[in-house]
Parts: structure tokens; C-alpha cells; sequence
């Protein structure tokens, strides 16, 4: 797949079919290293979903990647548009963080887009990747994957370890969300979560 088939990915957006959501960071850059950044992507995250009518099942926060598992409630919006409620407010957030601290990331990630014209690139170029899940054995699959991302990455020693992640909510009984964590939803329907 060339660069160009990325930006025309087709989406479906039937309610009831979760989404797996995997988008990078520009240039695979580990760039989501500061609690306070991780904060604001939660915040865009909950304002985003509320706002488009999707519930949040699952995520994970890693350095240079994230991973969302939404599901859409009737009549919501379709997915290109919660991705764009996500990714703008929080990428301007972080040019202006940027701004104001003169920190010489705001160059590294400011791209001539053609003669003239700067951008600011927080996220990759492209949409990323999306999956439709339709099934119970690979929904709770597609779970189990994105808590373990951080301890295959050796971030963290057990999946619950790691503060940024849906993990605990589903691993511990009667877990609180730790502050700062994106509003969830958990699992559609009667789903169960693998031991």
C-alpha cells in the first residue's frame, strides 16, 4: 500500500460495529511522553465522543501511537468526524504549549506543506488504520491486544501498570478511573473481558 491509498481508507459506519482505531504520531515520533498532553488527548478524546454520540470500550496511550476501540450509539456521526473532534482540538493545543515555551519540537514538527505554506504535524498523515469488529471473539481479542501493547513495549511489567490504558477498569474489580483518563464506556452488549 503506497502512501496515497492511506487517505482514501474506506470507512464504514454502522451502529453497532466497533471501531479499532490505531493512529501514529508524525513520524512515529515519541511524542506523547508528558502526563500533562496525555491529559488534554483525554479530554478531546471524551469531548469528542460525547459530542459525535460513540461510546469508548477500550484505549492505551503509548509514546508513539494510540489505540481506541469506539463503538457508535444511533444516529452518530460518521467516524472521519470523531477523528477530526479528537485530533485538531488537541494538535492545536499542543502547537500552542509549544508556542509559548519557544521549544524547538514546534520546528521539528512544522512541515512545509507546499512553497509558502507551513502546517504544524502532530499526528501522521493519513487517517490510520480502522477496523470494523463485528464479533465477540475478536472484539475481546482486539481488548487484550491494546492492554498488552504497553508491556510488549516494556513500558510496564503487567497491563494495569500502565496509568494510560483502559486496563485497570477491566482487570479490577470496582476500579475507579484514575484522573485524567478518557470518559469509558467498557463493553457493548453483554460482553464478557478475557481472563
Amino acid at each position: 500500500m503506497n502512501a496515497n491509498d492511506y487517505k482514501t481508507i474506506k470507512h464504514f459506519d454502522k451502529t453497532g460495529d466497533v471501531h479499532e482505531l490505531t493512529f501514529s504520531y508524525y513520524h512515529q515520533m515519541a511524542l506523547l511522553i508528558n502526563d500533562d498532553w496525555r491529559k488534554m488527548l483525554a479530554e478531546s478524546i471524551t469531548r469528542a465522543t460525547i459530542r459525535h454520540r460513540y461510546k469508548l470500550i477500550a484505549f492505551v496511550f503509548m509514546p508513539d501511537h494510540e489505540h481506541l476501540l469506539v463503538c457508535p450509539e444511533m444516529e452518530c456521526s460518521p467516524i472521519s468526524n470523531l477523528l477530526k473532534a479528537i485530533k485538531r482540538p488537541f494538535s492545536y493545543r499542543v502547537k500552542e504549549y509549544l508556542k509559548k515555551g519557544h521549544n524547538s519540537l514546534l520546528n521539528r514538527l512544522t512541515i512545509q506543506q507546499r512553497p509558502g505554506v507551513n502546517t504544524f504535524r502532530f499526528w501522521q498523515e493519513g487517517p490510520g488504520y480502522d477496523r470494523n469488529i463485528t464479533d465477540e471473539k475478536t472484539l475481546l481479542a482486539a481488548i487484550q491486544y491494546i492492554h498488552e501493547n504497553p508491556v510488549k513495549r516494556n513500558l510496564c511489567r503487567q497491563a494495569i501498570d500502565w496509568k494510560w490504558s483502559s486496563a485497570k477498569q477491566y482487570l479490577v474489580p470496582n476500579a475507579p478511573a484514575d484522573k485524567g483518563l478518557p470518559k469509558l464506556d467498557r463493553l457493548p452488549l453483554n460482553l464478557s473481558v478475557p481472563e
